[in-house]
């Protein structure tokens, strides 16, 4: 086993494209961060006037819960800015966008660059031993089938984590060399479903935040592989296993009205949504999202073992 997971990430690392996508994810980061930067009224004149921008905006929510009334929703959503904005000033604590952790929480939303750059990976891992012909000689070695499938799954996942950490660490220096390091212990402060603020660890906030975020990660590349095992295509392992994300996470707020949609994929995936107490359909739990995400998971895997074992290789 150990010598077939060094062949595969040696058929990984190998290759020039593997190094051209780890490249253009620290710039793509890098990019963003200085764009996110430059975005927003300079860091000097925000950390001066912090508290009474808050104050101001806890003043506009007031004005406009007293007299508009757009549902419960929106009035949960607006009170609980309120009580958040009045929590940071009450406790003198900076807001989190003026801190190394705003950009950081920001880049988060890269984990998406990861997961493409994942699925290219993992779609050519099986159907590119099919293309160019060397499935056959990696089929008559000893190691059973079963094995060498999971060590290719286990090769396409070590090298989704190594983006994760590349990303990650990109993220904060990058991030400390805009903002400085001198906030990187300050308390993070949310509201949760009842409108109550409360305080937290921002290191514990963002590291959850990140790991939440691999979950979707996981589950698109355990579906871009298995894909790629059915259909022999590394391009349309890609294709639909991207073209399902998209599409499957863009229709995640329509679905939310309904109660049978928390059996849906997407609706699970995005774990930050228990962060601040706020699932997308009431009545969702952490523990049921995570039994769901597993059913998934093993769905994708049984059918790519399936697929594999029994996979005719001669023509």
């Amino acid at each position: 086993m150990v010598n077939l997971l060094l062949n595969e990430n040696m058929k990984i690392y190998q290759r020039l494209r593997t190094w051209l996508l780890i490249i253009g994810l620290v710039l793509t980061t890098v990019c963003f961060l200085i764009a996110q930067q430059y975005s927003v009224k300079p860091t000097q004149v925000a950390d001066a006037n912090w508290k009474v921008n808050m104050q101001q905006q806890i003043q506009n929510d007031t004005v406009q819960l007293t007299n508009m009334n757009r549902g419960p929703e929106w009035k949960t959503r607006v009170t609980s800015r309120i009580n958040v904005n009045q929590y940071h000033i009450d406790h003198n604590i900076p807001p989190t966008e003026e801190t190394l952790w705003g950009n950081m929480l920001n880049a988060s939303s890269l984990m998406i660059v990861v997961t493409l750059m994942t699925v290219i990976i993992a779609a050519d891992s099986v159907a590119g031993e099919f293309t160019d012909g060397t499935i056959k000689l990696l089929l008559i070695r000893p190691s059973s089938r079963s094995k060498i499938l999971l060590s290719k799954y286990i090769s396409a996942f070590t090298f989704s984590i190594l983006l994760f950490v590349i990303l990650f660490a990109t993220a904060f220096l990058v991030s400390g060399l805009l903002h400085g390091f001198k906030d990187i212990s300050a308390p993070y402060v949310y509201a949760s479903s009842d409108t109550i603020a409360h305080e937290t660890s921002i290191v514990k906030h963002a590291i959850s935040t990140y790991l939440y975020q691999c979950i979707q990660m996981v589950l698109v590349v355990t579906l871009a592989f298995m894909i790629s095992t059915i259909s022999r295509s590394s391009s349309i392992a890609i294709a639909l296993s991207i073209g399902i994300m998209f599409a499957g996470t863009s229709i995640v707020g329509f679905l939310s009205q309904y109660n049978w949609a928390k059996y849906y994929l997407f609706e699970n995936t995005d774990l930050t949504q228990y962060l601040n107490g706020a699932p997308n359909i009431a009545g969702m739990t952490l523990a049921f999202s995570v039994k769901v995400i597993i059913g998934y998971f093993i769905i994708f895997n049984v059918c790519s073992w399936l697929v594999f074992r029994k996979k005719d290789v001669t023509a």
